[in-house]
């Protein structure tokens, strides 16, 4: 079964494109039709395609690796950090660090700087400082909370990156494209889909449109990490069951050479 239709992706107006003049001929396989002068997205394929991408991102999730969910438009913003959050997986909003993923290691850098504040704060080291000096500490952990926050939890690059509009979040495909890392991707008639690995066609500018898709994939993710639960549970029960029949057997085992001994 889809996890999205037709009629839900027609409501939430996936189908409307941008201005045919400003279209990406790479996109044409994924347009039905112009009307108006605007391009029709074919929303047939789109729903093929959030099936797809749901299905990577559900598999990605099981086996226990992080998804980067990027999204930088100011309507889109609110809406990805809540779907990201609600599967926990990390997520940009703000600003793009220019070489977050080609020089992660400074970025942890800038992470553990943050958590390194708030150690001092908490073990009162701080206390000492003059009410100038605090006050720039203050600032600065604030504009690393802002910029960083949502990605404190990511130990190490992610293993894919989920990208609401790919002209805006350029850098961070490229990026992602220079390190091999599948880029799952919202892409509008005015993108191009060519450096994406999972593209589902569908408009990227209306808060209706970027909610139904996301709600899709991240429900894909969801599932992906309850499975993931439920196999480890599993592992866990079988590796207990086992540990608690080998002292059994061993004392079997004991009995006739006691006996013997008699």
């Amino acid at each position: 079964m889809s996890r999205t239709n037709f009629d839900q992706l027609l409501e939430a107006g996936c189908h409307f494109g941008h201005l045919r003049r400003k279209w990406n001929p790479a996109m044409a396989p994924y347009i039905f039709m112009e009307r108006n002068g605007i391009h029709i997205i074919d929303l047939h394929k789109t729903v093929a395609k959030v099936d797809e991408a749901a299905e990577a991102l559900k598999q990605i999730a099981k086996s226990g690796k992080k998804i980067l969910f990027v999204a930088t438009k100011k309507q889109a913003k609110d809406i990805v950090a809540e779907k990201a959050a609600s599967v926990n997986m990390p997520y940009v909003i703000e600003r793009w660090p220019g070489g977050m993923l080609t020089n992660f290691p400074t970025i942890r850098k800038a992470v553990k700087k943050m958590a390194n504040i708030d150690k001092l704060m908490n073990d009162g080291t701080f206390s000492k400082l003059s009410k100038r000096e605090l006050l720039q500490v203050t600032r600065q952990r604030a504009k690393l909370e802002k910029n960083l926050g949502s990605i404190a939890d990511l130990t190490r690059l992610p293993s894919a990156l989920f990208v609401v509009d790919v002209m805006k979040e350029n850098i961070a495909v490229k990026e992602a494209n220079r390190l091999g890392i599948p880029v799952f991707a919202m892409v509008d008639t005015n993108s191009d889909p060519r450096n994406i690995d999972y593209i589902i066609p569908a408009n990227d500018d209306a808060k209706d449109s970027i909610d139904v898709v996301l709600s899709a994939c991240c429900g894909a993710i969801a599932e992906g990490l309850e499975e993931r639960k439920v196999e480890k549970a599993d592992e866990k029960a079988a590796a207990e069951q086992k540990e608690g029949k080998a002292p059994r057997k061993a004392r079997k085992e004991e009995a006739p050479a006691e006996n013997a001994a008699e």
